[in-house]
């Protein structure tokens, strides 16, 4: 019997009218049937995140500090359960499962350490000038209000916590939508949430569908809307509501630059190795995975036969299998949409070096080499196990070549020297850039967002807590300073 499960409204357990149906990407199967809020439903969600946001902006930072340590301890608790679930929904294979759920551990953890300290600011003198004689400035950071966030497939529990857990440590209530293909690992964080004392609706777990979110995007009692998922619906979103505050973390199509001076044999080994195993992790199904290889002309004929050997390496298969390394995409209907750039690019002159096959739901893991600029793989977000090979000379073409882009959200650059480093920092238009390994590193304490169309803001705990409020000053006049 397929379970059902309940959403969270207002910090309670309740049921719609209607269901549907979580399946899973590997075999088609049913795994939970999730029930819908009515519309009434959604409308006492925002009614109550709207009415509490004064008293929780008020709650004592160590009531929401204990709740968030609370989430990270259980978490801890029900990994191997939740992993299960997260491969179920997903078709992430269970290793990659088991670190999903770590990361959320972390997440939480660091969301309960930023509420004990966060305040946002700072005592400053004001009689550097005479008209400020005896007046001191306190600035302190206070919730822009209710947050509306919206969670993507491919990380269906972290990406919920980057969404929860900053918000709950800021003091501003949120409403969160996982993604409808997996709800069910958002979903599991409020039975966590509801142990713990945070006040009645100061949070919602809503899964409603997508058509019903422009209501919600419009709705002037959730003035802060956090976004991840793709560029075009982050877009309208902001475009839509131009006096909201948005943070988008949207697409990207990372560049791995291997230079010159990364040249000895366990220089390439080790870029090959890394480059092999983060296109291919998630099913390629992460903004930062590894999607173009830039590699200087003196190493390339070395390094792109251990890529695709590294590639070749890769388990594919059932993702409950603890060896498996690569498991299926989130649907059908993605592999297919991989199958037909992939295509594209080899009519159009690319040389396949393996993969290239797809398989239901399931998308081999696939090289190419000579790909045209223009095609479709090349300028837009594969979110598949795909990457593509490009030769260049010297370190202004290969950075360059990285920019080439109309995404910019992280790059990998591996190279042994401090001063290319720093040259790399400064020249790559990018968010974040990774010496020594592959764009796909990321820590969640650290900031994360992009430039150009990878969006606007940052997440990563704190800096998700600067983008939900705001600074208010606080003058006191009188002052023996």
């Amino acid at each position: 019997m397929t379970s059902l499960h309940a959403f969270w409204l207002a910090g309670r357990q309740v049921t719609g009218e209607t269901t549907f149906d979580v399946t899973s990407p590997w075999d088609g199967r049913v795994v939970g049937q999730v029930s819908v809020p009515t519309e009434a439903q959604v409308e006492e969600a925002v009614a109550a995140a709207h009415a509490v946001r004064d008293e929780f902006a008020a709650t004592p930072a160590h009531v929401r500090a204990a709740a968030l340590d609370h989430v990270s301890r259980r978490l801890v608790e029900r990994t191997e359960e939740i992993a299960q679930l997260i491969s179920a929904e997903n078709g992430k294979p269970i290793k990659w499962a088991r670190g999903e759920v770590g990361r959320a551990v972390s997440v939480f953890r660091f969301a309960a350490e930023e509420a004990r300290r966060f305040n946002g600011g700072e005592a400053q003198r004001l009689d550097t000038d005479q008209g400020g004689q005896g007046r001191l400035a306190l600035t302190r950071r206070f919730p822009k209000g209710v947050v509306l966030g919206i969670a993507p497939f491919n990380f269906p529990l972290n990406l919920c916590a980057h969404k929860i857990a900053p918000a709950i440590a800021a003091g501003a209530p949120i409403i969160l939508k996982p993604a409808p293909a997996t709800p069910l690992s958002g979903l599991i964080i409020g039975d966590l949430l509801a142990e713990t004392e945070l006040p009645a609706g100061s949070w919602s777990i809503l899964p409603v569908a997508n058509d019903r979110m422009p209501a919600l995007v419009q709705d002037e009692r959730l003035p802060v809307i956090s976004f991840t998922g793709s560029e075009k619906v982050g877009y309208a979103i902001m475009d839509s509501v131009p006096r909201k505050h948005c943070t988008l973390e949207l697409g990207g199509n990372g560049a791995a630059v291997v230079l010159a001076d990364f040249a000895s044999d366990a220089d390439l080994d080790w870029a090959a190795t890394r480059i092999a195993t983060f296109s291919n992790y998630q099913g390629g199904q992460s903004c930062i995975s590894v999607q173009r290889v830039i590699a200087d002309a003196t190493v390339y004929d070395r390094l792109l036969p251990r890529i695709v050997a590294a590639v070749e390496a890769q388990v594919t298969g059932d993702p409950s299998d603890a060896t498996t390394d690569v498991g299926p995409l989130v649907s059908e209907a993605a592999a297919e949409r991989v199958e037909s750039w992939v295509d594209e690019a080899v009519a159009a002159g690319a040389t396949l070096l393996t993969g290239g096959k797809r398989d239901g739901a399931s998308y081999a893991p696939t090289v190419l080499a000579d790909v045209p600029a223009d095609a479709t793989i090349s300028c837009e977000e594969v979110f598949g196990p795909v990457l593509t090979v490009h030769k260049v000379d010297g370190e202004a073409a290969a950075f360059a070549a990285a920019n080439n882009s109309k995404y910019g959200l992280q790059a990998g650059v591996f190279t042994h020297d401090l001063q290319t480093a720093f040259r790399a920092h400064r020249a790559l238009e990018v968010g974040g850039v990774v010496i020594g390994d592959v764009p796909s590193y990321r820590a969640d304490q650290m900031p994360y967002g992009g430039a150009k169309q990878s969006g606007v803001g940052r997440e990563g705990v704190r800096f998700a807590m600067d983008d939900y409020t705001y600074e208010r000053v606080l003058v006191l006049t009188g002052l023996a300073l």
